[in-house]
């Protein structure tokens, strides 16, 4: 690390770190990747010298062990969240590990625990959308009061794949649609009223064949409003957050995935009113990038604390406890 740069590593080929998030992180102020590991030495050799990336490793072990390596990215599949990033914070590296977190409470505690022995290391949950500005003026202006009391907040997020040999489709290593981008519109009521739910309700409906949830709706009850969601694997693609208070409400088009080279908006309407806030293009995963690598620059904490995450998979666990069970589960 120097005083200018955090230097990365990214554990894996996975096509979001290779596609989205390292072009993007390259972009950065702060950031510079500096090694990307494979298990195949000839696939980490590939992608290196076409993202330009100066060392490749075949193995994650090697990365890990990297001087020139003070943070890694890790984009691998949900089962293997845990185990890595907790190798990676054992080899005294800072961790920004894809959501969600782990399989479930359970297995996100135990990097929780490894993050305590290590004050001096940052873990952070890669909720991208958050550092967005669009997104953090949207959770200003709640705050402001702009559609009055916020009561209800609805998300949505549908995608089509049905490939029996997708990752996302596979049940064992914590694939289907809640884990894969049920957790967001999780996060976003939790983010917009900066509180938990006291209680959840939670439907799924199971594909026969792969044995994941390929569309699950939930309900959840906030001490301040409700929230409700619906999340899909095997639907037409759509994503829009709308929310909902006393005075007027707030539109989000393409709330998670938002373009890089276009403008976004949010739509406020307050009685006949209707006003569109426009955002000049940004790329969100090159503000996550920039703001983790500031903040451990400067010493200061990430941007989004790890209990944050606990407290979605908690979430994540109470809606298919709900499910399984047919009914409102508590949340302690």
């Amino acid at each position: 690390m120097d005083n200018n740069h955090l230097r990365w590593g990214i554990l894996s080929t996975a096509k979001i770190g290779v596609e989205k998030v390292i072009p993007a992180m390259q972009q950065g102020q702060y950031s510079k990747i500096t090694a990307i590991a494979s298990r195949d030495p000839e696939r980490a050799r590939e992608v290196a010298q076409s993202l330009n990336i100066k060392e490749a490793y075949g193995s994650y072990e090697e990365l890990l062990a990297s001087p020139e390596v003070d943070a890694i990215y890790n984009p691998l599949p949900n089962h293997l969240h845990v185990s890595w990033s907790i190798k990676a914070l054992q080899a005294g590296k800072h961790v920004l590990c894809e959501k969600p977190l782990g399989l479930n409470l359970e297995d996100a505690r135990k990097l929780a625990s490894e993050a305590s022995k290590h004050p001096d290391l940052n873990v952070m949950e890669a909720f991208m959308y958050r550092h967005h500005p669009r997104w953090v003026r949207a959770r200003e202006l709640v705050k402001e009061g702009a559609v009055g009391k916020v009561q209800t907040i609805r998300s949505f997020f549908s995608y089509y794949n049905d490939d029996p040999d997708n990752i996302r489709n596979k049940p064992g290593i914590g694939g289907g649609g809640l884990m894969d981008i049920g957790c967001y519109c999780i996060s976003v009521p939790r983010f917009l009223f900066d509180e938990e739910p006291d209680s959840v309700f939670g439907t799924m409906e199971m594909d026969p064949e792969l044995g994941i949830d390929r569309l699950t709706s939930g309900i959840l009850a906030f001490p301040g409003g409700t929230a409700t969601f619906t999340c899909a694997t095997q639907l037409a693609p759509h994503q829009s957050v709308r929310i909902l208070g006393t005075e007027g409400k707030m539109e989000i088009a393409m709330p998670f995935n938002a373009p890089v080279d276009t403008p976004t908006t949010i739509l406020l309407t307050r009685g006949d009113q209707q006003q569109e806030i426009r955002f000049e293009p940004c790329n969100q995963y090159t503000a996550q990038g920039d703001l983790f690598s500031k903040a451990v620059l400067d010493g200061d904490s990430v941007p989004t604390p790890l209990n944050d995450a606990l407290a979605n998979m908690k979430t994540i666990d109470a809606v298919v406890q709900s499910h399984n069970e047919g009914c409102w589960v508590d949340i302690d």
